[in-house]
Formats: C-alpha cells, structure tokens, sequence
C-alpha cells in the first residue's frame, strides 16, 4: 500500500528489525506465548457473537450471490471468536496447513519459517531465509505446501531478495528447513506493492500474486511479471492452458494482489487500491483488470470490473480463505474481518458483512485449518499498526 509515507514504514521496519535481534536458533521452540482455544461448543462469555457492521459497494452488473430459494449454509449464522492461538509474532505474513494439520507461519521482517505443532500450537522456529531482504512491504511473504507434501516434503516460499522478487522452495525435515532453491525469479521487487500470496490451486498449479513494486506501468505490460496473477507448475515453468503458452501470466492489471482463494475451480483475488477502491475480483485467464487506467468499476468493455469494492479506510485487503460457504478477507487498514457471500457456482459476489471491526488492529492473513476454523493473523507490528500487549497474533474463529 501506499496510503502511509514511506519514511514512516522504514522506520517500523527498523524497529521491528531491533525486536528481532535475540531471536532463538532454528529448530527450538521460540518464546512466542501459546494460549488454549476454547472448544467450538463453548461460546467465550465476552465475545458471545461478533457484531456486524454495514456492507461495502457491490458491482451494480454482478449477479446476486444466492439463488431465490438456495439453502442456507452454517456461515449464515454470526461467526464467534474462539480464541488465540499464539502470541507475539512479529508480522507474521503467510498462513498454510500441513496434512498432518501443523501449521506454516512465515514471518516477514525476520525471515523466520515457523511451526505451529500438535494440539498447543507449540510453536517451533524451522529455519530462516536467509536471501530475504526486508523492507516497507517487502521480505519474507507467502507461503503454500506443496501439494505432494507426504512425497516431496517441500514447502514453497514469496521472498524479496536484493535483487527481485521470487518463489523458492525447501525441503521441510521434521522440523527443520533445508536449503532453498529459486523456483521463479526476475518478479519485480520494491519498497511497496511487493504482492506475495501462493497458492495451490484444485489443478495442482501454483497461483502467484505479484504488485506493479511502485511503477503501475508494469502491470498491464505483457512481458512484465509485475502486477499480475502467475499461474506456474511445480518447478516454474508456465503452466499448461495459461493464455500464453510461453508465459507465467493468467490475469493482468493488478496494481497489488495479495489474497487468493478458490471457490471450487473459480480463483478469486483481493487487491489494494490507491485513493478511491480496494477491489475482490472473480479471476478468469487472460484478462485485464484495468490497472492503473482503472481503479474500483470503470463500466469499459475492455477490462474487467470488480465485483465487490471497498472504501480505501474499510479494507486495504489482504488475506482471503473459503469458510462455510463464504469468503472471508482480512482488511489492514480497515481492522475487520470481512464476510463475503458468493454464488453457489463459484462465478458471483454479492453482500458483505464486517466483524471485529478495531478490536484487533491490523488483520493480515485468513486461512482455513483442517477443523474448519479460520485462523486470522494479526499485523500490528508491520510499521503501520499501533502494536497492543501480544502483537502479533493467530486468532481463531467459528466461521
């Protein structure tokens, strides 16, 4: 993003870099205070239920989200706050499960690849990419397990280097990092709009969001990495049916993704605008979404529109999962969580519900575990935040 000076987030930069100096050596527990869930049949007292707020802009020209007589699913009810899975990370970015349902945690600014292991949560320091380089947005970014993991034991890795942006990966062995590999490189890197997320989509590709790094130019340019959706396989090359055979680009004109999510084999996409819209964009290959001749809904033929749109202040969306039926979107800026309900075939967006508004600052990532609830990741400590007492934080939620 680019809504706050960049003197302002070096210098949270720095400090985070200072709070980072006595970190424990890779493969001991960290210091990080876990704390016990509270089981999903016994509300928390406090936080029987979390208030909604109002919605954001729906695309007049979408379709609506549900079907006249659809079924009902259990995300129609109010999601409920479970509780806190750990404390005091240190902008944590990427979210990912293994099969075993041990959690990947990537933290930005340090480098550090945390496990979050067993019933506690007992959080464990894999390794440390070395390579990154943090600054403003950039560092150690998103993370996604590959999805041969019980053969191949690899994890794949967004990281900013001195050089670019790129997608490594590295061998996880028990709990310990190995060496990483590039996989992807020459994606353009910079002090904001660096993108970052991965994931593996239900064709088995590895989906890459990237930002136009500061120069929007680069983010319809076709020969450029910037500002893109890539759509790799496994070992980086151009995956097969993408628009352009030789190419790593699906989608184009985006000025800073970074939440992907499928609903079904539909990708779906959050984005950052600049002054006017944050977007959720349905993603189909081969299309423009217009940055930067576009920001929010341009009603021109030639580029996509979005199909849900926020004021800049509600959003600045990060992280986005499927839960229960819905899509749900973290918003740094904003400080909430976001409900979004989407058609039964994957293809439309329509309401949008807010919870949690300002209760927990800054929420990064959103991703499913393998229980069925939504682990948030708090950013409060990326700079932009007002860190409060245990930032940065894993909440758990009922979706």
């Amino acid at each position: 993003m680019s809504r706050r000076r960049p003197a302002l987030a070096l210098v949270g930069a720095l400090v985070g870099a200072l709070l980072l100096g006595g970190c424990l050596d890779e493969g001991n527990s960290t210091d990080v205070r876990i704390l016990e869930t509270t089981p999903d049949a016994t509300p928390l007292p406090a936080t029987p239920t979390m208030s909604p707020t109002t919605s954001p802009t729906t695309n007049p020209t979408a379709s609506p989200s549900r079907a006249p007589g659809a079924t009902l699913t259990p995300a129609d009810r109010d999601p409920r706050l479970l509780g806190t899975v750990a404390t005091g990370l240190s902008v944590p970015w990427g979210l990912d499960f293994l099969p075993d349902g041990d959690a990947v945690v990537t933290e930005r600014d340090s480098g550090r690849v945390l496990l979050l292991r067993g019933e506690q949560h007992r959080v464990v320091v894999a390794g440390t990419v070395e390579e990154r380089v943090a600054q403003g947005e950039a560092g150690l970014l998103g993370v996604a397990v590959s999805p041969d993991f019980d053969d191949d034991r690899l994890l794949y890795l967004y990281v900013s280097t001195a050089e670019d942006n790129r997608v490594v990966r590295a061998r996880l062995q028990g709990a310990r990092l190995g060496d990483t590999e590039p996989v992807l490189t020459g994606i353009p890197n910079g002090f904001i709009h660096d993108g970052g997320r991965l994931l593996f989509g239900p064709d088995g590709h590895l989906y890459v969001s990237t930002g136009d790094a500061g120069e929007p130019s680069r983010a319809p340019d076709p020969d450029s990495l910037g500002g893109k959706i890539l759509r790799i396989t496994t070992d980086g090359e151009p995956a097969p049916g993408n628009p352009r055979p030789d190419s790593p680009v699906f989608s184009s004109g985006h000025r800073n993704v970074q939440g992907l999510a499928f609903v079904g084999d539909q990708l779906w996409a959050s984005e950052f605008g600049d002054s006017t819209a944050d977007e959720l964009n349905r993603i189909d290959g081969g299309q423009d979404h217009g940055w930067p001749a576009v920001e929010g809904v341009g009603d021109q033929q030639r580029y996509v529109d979005p199909q849900v749109t926020w004021g800049t202040g509600e959003a600045s969306p990060s992280g986005l999962a499927l839960a229960g039926g819905h899509l749900w979107l973290g918003a740094l800026q904003g400080e909430r969580l976001w409900r979004v309900e989407v058609g039964a075939d994957g293809r439309r967006a329509g309401e949008a519900t807010a919870y949690l508004v300002g209760e927990h600052g800054r929420m990064r990532s959103v991703a499913q575990a393998p229980d069925g609830s939504l682990w948030v990741t708090t950013s409060n400590r990326d700079g932009r935040g007002d860190p409060g007492p245990g930032d940065d934080k894993i909440l758990r939620i009922r979706p």
